[in-house]
Order: C-alpha cells, then sequence, then structure tokens
C-alpha cells in the first residue's frame, strides 16, 4: 500500500497527526540488503525440509536452553556481559512484592490502594501467559478492562487526534480491580459464565467450545456506567519484545490492506496510538489490541494499573482510584522524598523495561519433523499466514545492538483484524473497533503448557486447547477457520503438532 492511501485510510491529517507520516519503506538499509531482506522473507513453497535458521525463531537472541519451566525467562543470547547484570536487576524487580503504605520497608510500599497483583510476575507467571480462573481461585492473571464510548463529538476528537485510546467508567476508571490494601474495599470480582456449545467439524468430529459471559459482582462503590464495556484479558507471555519493537513501521504497514484490495477477504489495519513518555504519534503494537507503541509505555501502564505504583512517567500514587472513589484517594501512598518524586522512581522502570526488551524467545523444536512439515504445509495453504506473518529482519537502526537486523519468526502482522462476533468485546481501543484484534505472535506458544501449566489460549483463555482457538476464528479468520474445520483429522493434527513446535 502507498502512503497515500494508507495516510487517507487512517486519516492521517495535520489536525489529527501532525507532521508525521506513515512511512512507506525503509530507510535503515541499503538497496542490496532491501534485495536480501524480501528473499529472505518471502513465503516459502517447499514443505519438504525445514528452511534455514528456521530453529532459531529469535534470531541470534533465541534462547538454546534445555526446555523446562524456565524456558520463558532467559535472557536474549546475544546481550552484553554488562547487559546481563542490567537483565538480572529488571528480573528482580519484576519479581518484586510491593507492599501497602506506610511500611518499614519503604523502597518497596506504595501498592494500591486498589489493585490486580502485587507483582508483574504475579499475572505473568514465569514470564508466560495468564489464564481464567479456576473455581475457587482469584483472577490475579486475568482483569476486566473498562471503558466506555465517546459521547460526544468533543470526545470522539480526542480519539482520533491520538489523545486517549478511549474514556473510563466514571466510578471505576479503565479497568476492575479485585484487590485493596487493608482498611478499604476491592472494586469487585469478576464473574465468569460459560455455556457449552458443539461444532460439528467435516469429517463429523464434535467439538464443544465454551461460550463465556462476563459480569461484575459485589461492587463496592455504586454501579457501572450504563455504557461501559467489560473486556476480559489474560497477561500476554513475555517473550521476544524487543525484537518486535525493532520490527520496521514499514515492514507492518506495508502488511495493511484496510480496504481489501486484493480481495482476500483480509483486511489489516494498523492501531496509531501515541507514546506517552514523547507525546509523538506511532505504529502500536503491543497489547491484545495493540495500544501501545513501546515496551516501556506498556510497562509504565501496567506498573500504575496493575499494581498501583506510580512512575515519572504516570504519577499519580493512587494508580486507578478515581475522584469518585473518596475512600481511596485518603489511604497514604509510598512515595518517599529522599528517593524521588514517585514510588518507582527512576531507574526502575527502564530496568524493568530492559528486561521486559530481552526475555529470549526459545528455539523451535522437531523443524525436520515430517507430521509437523505437513502441519507447517497446511498452515500456509489454509490461509494462516494471510494475518499470522512467518517472518521479518528487524532494523539495523533498533536502539540495541542485540536486536539489529536479525531474522525473526513471530508469525504475526501486529496488525488489527475484525474477528468477528464471536470474539468480540464491543470496546473501542483507539483505532481499534470492538470487534478487532492484533494478530496474536504464535513463537514460543507451544511451550505454554510446559512454563505455565496449562493450554488456555486467545484474550480470555476461553479456548482450552488449539482446535478450539482456531475453531474461535471469524470475520476475516472465518475462510481459514472453515478450512481447518474441513480438513482431513490427520491434517489438522499435524497442523496442531506443527503449532506445538513453535
Amino acid at each position: 500500500m502507498t502512503t497515500a492511501a494508507l495516510a487517507a485510510c487512517l486519516c492521517f491529517t495535520a489536525v489529527h497527526a501532525g507532521d508525521w507520516m506513515p512511512p512507506d519503506q525503509r530507510s535503515d538499509i541499503t538497496a542490496e540488503d532491501k534485495a536480501r531482506v524480501e528473499k529472505v522473507t518471502r513465503p516459502t513453497q517447499d514443505f519438504s525440509k525445514a528452511e534455514a535458521f528456521e530453529i532459531m525463531q529469535g534470531g541470534a537472541a533465541t534462547s538454546t536452553a534445555s526446555v523446562n519451566r524456565d524456558s520463558y525467562s532467559h535472557s536474549s543470547a546475544n546481550i552484553t556481559f554488562a547487559e546481563e547484570e542490567t537483565f538480572k536487576l529488571g528480573n528482580a524487580l519484576f519479581r518484586k512484592f510491593w507492599v501497602s503504605s506506610p511500611s518499614s520497608t519503604q523502597a518497596s510500599d506504595g501498592l494500591g490502594p486498589l489493585f490486580n497483583a502485587r507483582s508483574c510476575q504475579s499475572c505473568h507467571l514465569k514470564d508466560g501467559r495468564g489464564h481464567p480462573p479456576a473455581a475457587g481461585e482469584d483472577a490475579s492473571s486475568m482483569f476486566l478492562r473498562l471503558a466506555r464510548p465517546a459521547r460526544t463529538p468533543e470526545e470522539q476528537a480526542r480519539i482520533d487526534n491520538y489523545e486517549t485510546i478511549n474514556f473510563p467508567d466514571k466510578v471505576y476508571g479503565g479497568q476492575l480491580q479485585d484487590f485493596a490494601v487493608p482498611g478499604l474495599s476491592a472494586e469487585g470480582q469478576m464473574k465468569i459464565d460459560y455455556t457449552e456449545r458443539e461444532v460439528t467439524l467435516g469429517d463429523g468430529t464434535t467439538v464443544s467450545l465454551r461460550h463465556p459471559t462476563y459480569s461484575v459482582e459485589n461492587l463496592a462503590y455504586g454501579d457501572l456506567g450504563e455504557d461501559t464495556t467489560l473486556s476480559p484479558r489474560v497477561a500476554n507471555q513475555m517473550i521476544g519484545l524487543g525484537l518486535v519493537q525493532a520490527i520496521e513501521p514499514a515492514d507492518i504497514l506495508g502488511l495493511a490492506d484496510p480496504d481489501d484490495a486484493d480481495g482476500d477477504g483480509i483486511s489489516g489495519r494498523p492501531n496509531i496510538v501515541s507514546d506517552t513518555v514523547t507525546g509523538e504519534v506511532k505504529l502500536g503494537r503491543f497489547g491484545w489490541k495493540a495500544q501501545n507503541a513501546t515496551i516501556h509505555d506498556q510497562s509504565v501502564g501496567a506498573m500504575s494499573g496493575d499494581i498501583g505504583v506510580s512512575s515519572p512517567n504516570a504519577p499519580n500514587p493512587y494508580g486507578d482510584c478515581s475522584e469518585a472513589q473518596a475512600e481511596c484517594l485518603a489511604m497514604p501512598n509510598g512515595v518517599q522524598p529522599r528517593l524521588g518524586d514517585t514510588e518507582a522512581p527512576d531507574p526502575v522502570m527502564e530496568l524493568v523495561t530492559f528486561y521486559a526488551e530481552n526475555l529470549a524467545v526459545p528455539a523451535r523444536r522437531d523443524v525436520d519433523d515430517p507430521d509437523v512439515l505437513r502441519g507447517k504445509q497446511v498452515f500456509y495453504e489454509a490461509g494462516c499466514t494471510a494475518c499470522h506473518t512467518p517472518k521479518f529482519v528487524t532494523s539495523r537502526d533498533a536502539e540495541n545492538p542485540a536486536h539489529q537486523f536479525q531474522l525473526i519468526w513471530p508469525y504475526s502482522d501486529f496488525l488489527l483484524h475484525d474477528m468477528g462476533e464471536g470474539l468480540a468485546d464491543g470496546q473501542q481501543v483507539a483505532m481499534a473497533s470492538g470487534s478487532e484484534w492484533r494478530t496474536a505472535p504464535l513463537w514460543g506458544t507451544g511451550l505454554t503448557e510446559v512454563v505455565n501449566g496449562h493450554s488456555f489460549f486467545l484474550h480470555d483463555g476461553r479456548a482450552r486447547n488449539r482446535t478450539e482457538a482456531i475453531l474461535w476464528h471469524g470475520g476475516e479468520a472465518q475462510q481459514a477457520r472453515d478450512n481447518f474445520a474441513n480438513a482431513p483429522k490427520d491434517d489438522r493434527e499435524a497442523l496442531i503438532k506443527f503449532l506445538e513446535s513453535l
């Protein structure tokens, strides 16, 4: 797509985005490099053997450590010895348990007052993905995002101008916090009701899909707004984020086809958001709806919203407490003037961000297995790669040399796609509509069971295995989903085995 066409479809005008325009080509490489990149990222047509370097999903940063519960927790293999120390310090802060104020451990107080978790690791257990709560469990690795749509032209203009991604609930803020410090009531608890519905595949096999319905019980501060939407989100796995950040925007934007000009039924759109540090308008690429432009933004938002801990770019020590929650705003906070102006002063967020940027992608397994190769072919032929783009070459200008000019295999285009009413949450997030989601990267997901001990997939973990996850695909992915559903059993099993090898 040309710059002009993309700019038109996204309404990039001087009013909306200042002087930012979406790049239509890479500026970090020579013509010779460009030819090499185009050749190496071209989709394969040979499924008789593994592709060159396919086993190294994260390029030279790939972890080749033994497969075990720590497979998501290794540092990028190519960072320096000095950076290893920075990584370990970031890891310690990622695992740090925050406590309520006041506390004798002054460098650790500032929790809440309302919160979803006491540490980053509590949600991203073993740096992996969260899951919906089982009966009797709390929802520490899953929460409800709260938001309402614009109500006036002025509010819509704020979204159009990238000043906000949506509007929080007047009382409960941007997410439901189901924990609180002593002396304060939690906001409420997420309630999930499932109903089972059978789906019949082309060969007569039946698969039961569980349909969730979400509500909130035990609301402590009054009713939710009538137009407040509930969007359930499980914590994402953390691997490979720095490499995703190092992909040139032009390579992602070049995959966008918002008007389906090629007629393939796939209309990927980028989410465009503001960098909360610089204010620059950028391509969103992190989060379930690509609502964050950088890992730093993602980390700062999670520290504030999930844990209630302030930092220089989110300095409110009361986190997501709203003006309507006077009891919350009356609680003590953890700001220690001798340590800084916030509860997590510099360099806390820089260390946490570096850690998140350098969690390594584990190496592939069984890349030469005949069933895996057959499954890969089925994956391609079913049309899955129309959204799950296999590979990119990162920028030569990436901030960290460890991320520069690496051939990586994330299996995502990092664009928004309409996934149909079955997966819709009805919540607008910046440019993303209520039925659009960012294509989830697939690298490393084959080790979900090993690392996290479960096989729940999709944004809310409703799918209990990979087959269910595929069968939930609708909208732009409906044809690929139907191709899988109507394939012979051996082909379906081979495709699943391919996914398990990632």
